[in-house]
């Protein structure tokens, strides 16, 4: 017989409720209960589905065990709030207390001391969380700026932030360590990426020294007739660059429409747009990195016009 948990729970609540230790571990045997950490399970029936999905479970459970005042922070804030944390580790939970000194580091914690304004915190499911202003910034001084960049990219296309709101978060981090690197961060990030693969093509592109495109440009024929949008546009060279993502054709999708009939729906946009005199320059996520063979595509293709 399952215990029964809606949530994550600690081993002294079962205790409590006249569960023995040898049915506790009778379950996690059977995997019926999964330990979260030490202390803290869930049940197999709320089984996280992906590793973000796993680290929000262990940050619930981590904070509670957490000296009063500390809250989600960095990249475990991220995860909470919905967005991509794609190339930072989950290893550790992250949180800050909002002191100056006390910070440390656990194989399974990473405290940071900062100073924190009630209105940079929120909750999350009942978690106290930075906000999402303070969550991209904080990652934007601490991590490298491809990864910076995507999540403030998602955060403005989500409208979680706005470009006020992270003005603000950059102010008041003024002083603290990486500081300047969260401004450049800030500065190049675009709520018009709808994607991560997009916000990692941008970053490269930059790096690589491509002038900047626009972003989602819609093409419209002369009598007004809608083509459709394009990642990234160059206008004086006609040129349009597209990242082909495996989750873009997802969010092709309409009801009753299958992954094929979204391809073929976009080979068919394509042909529409390249009668308008259009040029195309595709690329996929297994090119982002080393990005060289797409830069130089990109590179012979905006040299002729």
């Amino acid at each position: 017989m399952h215990i029964p948990v809606t949530g994550p729970v600690r081993r002294r609540s079962l205790l409590a409720a006249g569960y023995s230790d040898d049915e506790i571990r009778a379950q996690l045997r059977a995997g019926h209960l999964l330990s979260v950490r030490p202390g803290f399970y869930l049940s197999d029936a709320r089984r996280p589905a992906n590793p973000e999905a796993w680290h929000a479970a262990v940050v619930h459970a981590t904070l509670a065990d957490l000296a009063p005042g500390a809250v989600a922070s960095h990249a475990s804030a991220a995860v909470l709030h919905g967005l991509p944390v794609w190339g930072l580790p989950l290893v550790r939970v992250h949180a800050t207390r909002p002191r100056r000194t006390g910070a440390r580091r656990t194989p399974t914690v990473d405290l940071h001391s900062a100073g924190l304004d009630p209105d940079e915190i929120g909750q999350v499911d009942g978690t106290p969380v930075t906000c999402a202003a303070r969550t991209v910034v904080d990652l934007a001084r601490t991590s490298p700026f491809p990864q910076a960049v995507a999540v403030a990219d998602a955060a403005l296309f989500a409208g979680t932030v706005s470009p006020a709101s992270l003005e603000e978060a950059l102010l008041r981090a003024r002083g603290r360590p990486g500081s300047p690197a969260a401004r450049r961060a800030v500065a190049f990030a675009d709520g018009r990426a709808e994607s991560v693969g997009e916000s990692r093509s941008r970053v490269a592109m930059h790096l690589a020294g491509l002038p900047p495109p626009d972003l989602q440009h819609s093409f419209v024929t002369a009598d007004g007739r809608r083509l459709g949008r394009v990642d990234f546009w160059w206008r004086a060279q006609r040129l349009v660059g597209e990242f082909d993502g495996r989750s873009k054709y997802g969010r092709l999708l309409r009801p009753g429409q299958t992954a094929a009939d979204a391809v073929v729906e976009e080979k068919r946009r394509e042909d529409l747009i390249r009668a308008e005199g259009a040029r195309f320059v595709r690329w996929t996520w297994a090119e982002l990195a080393p990005f060289d063979d797409v830069a130089g595509r990109l590179r012979r293709a905006l040299a002729t016009t």
